[in-house]
């Protein structure tokens, strides 16, 4: 075998490499939603539904235009891009994590899975996956209410919806891996500790030129890869940035699905 195809082998683990089916994670979640449980699905998207309405119709009209990248655009049309980005972060992270917990720690469901033909990736790939979508479902609504409000700019706005996506992924695996460390619900006070200094200091509300000699501290912020990309989509413009921006992304999924993969498997089987 040629190094070019051991390549994918050495990055990503074999549990991953040898899943085949994770699908049935996914069938379970969706027999759970259709019995009751779809209430828990909807309940992440009204906080940044509700930061673009009170912007949209309150705030942005004191703020009037920011410059961003040379160019004056309206202050809500600047931050809806970086809402809705926040918004698969959102979805992603509070469901592969205290979902996540009580179903590995309380109602044994990984357990149970284990017990079957499914292995430790299946079981790490479905939950993430089912993350993912979740993230991407509150995207694509958070898309159709900016397009309601008259927030896009360009066709290239429905991009936004794979960045999206992206980012849900690569939230959801980290955020999966962590919680196989968590060791009760106190652990997870962390969570909103990491999530709102991410959420506030990304340039979700202000453009990267404001934040002066501390830009470089923005720029670290995974959430800011996807806030970049997500706001040069919605008004058309294309970058060799994007390279970068979607590097750090897909290696934060390649490591927190690694990562995941392994301790489920550490941790549940003999």
């Amino acid at each position: 075998m040629s190094l070019l195809a051991e390549l994918p082998l050495r990055i990503v683990p074999p549990q991953v490499v040898q899943a085949r089916r994770p699908q049935r994670l996914l069938e379970r979640q969706w027999i759970v939603n259709r019995a009751g449980g779809w209430h828990i699905l909807v309940t992440g998207f009204f906080e940044p539904l509700f930061y673009l309405m009170s912007i949209r119709i309150g705030f942005g009209a004191l703020v009037g235009d920011v410059e961003d990248g040379g160019r004056l655009v309206p202050y809500a049309e600047f931050v809806a891009p970086a809402l809705l980005a926040a918004s698969a972060m959102n979805g992603a992270l509070y469901e592969s994590t205290m979902n996540v917990f009580f179903k590995m720690k309380y109602d044994k469901v990984y357990d149970a899975a284990l017990a079957t033909p499914l292995t430790s990736g299946d079981v790490a790939l479905g939950e993430i996956l089912y993350a993912t979508l979740r993230g991407a479902l509150y995207s694509a609504a958070f898309l159709l209410t900016m397009w309601a409000l008259g927030m896009t700019s360009s066709m290239w706005a429905l991009g936004m919806l794979p960045v999206a996506a992206l980012i849900s992924f690569a939230f959801s695996s980290v955020g999966m891996a962590a919680t196989t460390y968590m060791r009760s619900w106190a652990d997870f006070e962390y969570v909103p500790s990491i999530m709102l200094p991410m959420f506030l200091f990304s340039a979700t509300f202000y453009p990267l030129s404001s934040y002066g000699d501390w830009a470089w501290l923005a720029q670290i912020s995974p959430l800011y890869h996807g806030v970049a990309m997500c706001r040069s989509l919605n008004i058309g413009e294309w970058s060799w940035a994007f390279a970068g921006h979607l590097t750090v992304l897909v290696a934060m999924a390649l490591i927190g699905v690694s990562l995941t993969a392994r301790r489920i498997e550490r941790l549940l089987l003999p």
